[in-house]
């Protein structure tokens, strides 16, 4: 199985209790997986396999944590070539046009770094549901699949 890193954003720790979601479910299917709140530029080069479970804030924004992360990427832009990435994103579609704006550009960045995409993003609405650490397990096994394929 696969060694796995999560990258969490959060404001309020929705984000924080999905990718614990993540984590447990991808451990009990056989992966070894690592959670970062956020993380560092040198433990996302040195992962195999990368998911970012990260909040939106204010007008479209990155929580603070994350923030830091995501433009210490965007300056450094170390090529991911080798690792597989997936997004999840949490946000609220009553922002409108800043709805999910956090995930939209570590996705974004994601594929500017050349990672390779294991999943489209993955969007967890707070106006349709009030659960999202149980909204995440029906991307689960489709992540754990596309995951095996890409590895074989």
């Amino acid at each position: 199985m696969a060694d796995i890193s999560i990258y969490v954003g959060t404001v309020y720790g929705n984000s924080l209790e999905v990718a614990e979601v993540i984590q447990e479910q991808l451990q009990q299917l056989g992966h070894t997986v690592t959670l970062e709140e956020p993380g560092t530029i040198e433990s996302i080069k040195s992962a195999a396999n990368i998911i970012f479970c990260t909040s939106t804030t204010g007008a479209g924004d990155l929580p603070d944590d994350m923030e830091v992360l995501y433009y210490d990427l965007k300056n450094q832009f170390p090529i991911l070539s080798k690792q597989t990435f997936s997004v999840v994103g949490l946000g609220d579609s009553s922002y409108g046009d800043t709805f999910c704006g956090g995930g939209r550009k570590v996705h974004a960045l994601l594929n500017e770094l050349q990672g390779i995409q294991v999943l489209d993003l993955f969007i967890l609405d707070a106006s349709e549901s009030f659960e999202p650490e149980k909204d995440i397990l029906k991307w689960i096994p489709e992540y754990h699949a596309e995951l095996a394929t890409i590895q074989q």
